[in-house]
């Protein structure tokens, strides 16, 4: 997916108003890069709507026209990254619908991986939980999220019962979470010996649970 895809306002995404003209929706964007820019620079307490009017070019008055506060900023930012993480994983699943589910765990780690070292902010937000553990729907955790994105992804391409799916992908996705924050403590590459235990813990999990 291109970095320069606009984000999909949803009802997770606080947008005050939808951008009808494609002016306004490239100033929306231009507002979220330039936020992205910004986390990565200052971090999440540092960050303010002045900041990023300006980084973006635009007059503070038109940011609070789409967004109420920099957390209303930042969560659809979140959303955006979330979005393309799905659609990544959705093309790499793809390329090969029968693949095997351990082939996909590495996928999926990879792709997270890469969006962690290269796309602007997400290594200090990651799928929000820095601002709040609900920044992604208020009647789900961040993490159930993307647990029940991956749910609804990989049961259309693993030989697996979709009811068996959901807890030990919800569990699988604490536990990675937790050692992908470790991987990443002191290096900003990520541990590559903690990365590698990481791909065989999920691994060994869940072949306990779907069988090898």
């Amino acid at each position: 997916m291109s970095e320069n895809q606009a984000v999909t306002p949803n009802e997770s995404t606080p947008l005050r108003r939808q951008p009808v003209q494609q002016r306004s929706a490239q100033r929306v964007e231009r507002m979220l890069d330039a936020s992205a820019e910004l986390l990565q620079e200052v971090g999440y307490e540092a960050l303010t709507t002045t900041l990023i009017a300006k980084r973006a070019g635009v007059a503070v008055g038109s940011l609070y026209q789409f967004f109420p506060d920099k957390r209303a900023v930042v969560q659809a930012l979140t959303q955006r990254n979330l979005d393309r993480f799905v659609a990544a994983v959705s093309e790499q699943l793809g390329n090969d619908p029968h693949q095997h589910w351990w082939d996909v765990v590495d996928q999926l780690l990879d792709i997270y991986l890469q969006m962690h070292r290269e796309v602007p902010g997400f290594s200090k937000v990651h799928f929000g939980d820095v601002v709040d553990v609900r920044l992604l729907d208020e009647q789900r955790t961040n993490n159930r999220v993307i647990t029940d994105s991956l749910a609804n992804l990989v049961a259309g391409h693993v030989d697996l019962d979709p009811e068996r799916l959901t807890l030990p992908i919800a569990i699988a996705v604490e536990a990675a979470d937790g050692l992908l924050n470790f991987a990443f403590r002191n290096d900003p590459q990520g541990d590559p010996e903690v990365l590698a235990e990481t791909k065989d813990l999920i691994k060994g999990y869940l072949a306990s649970r779907f069988g090898e």
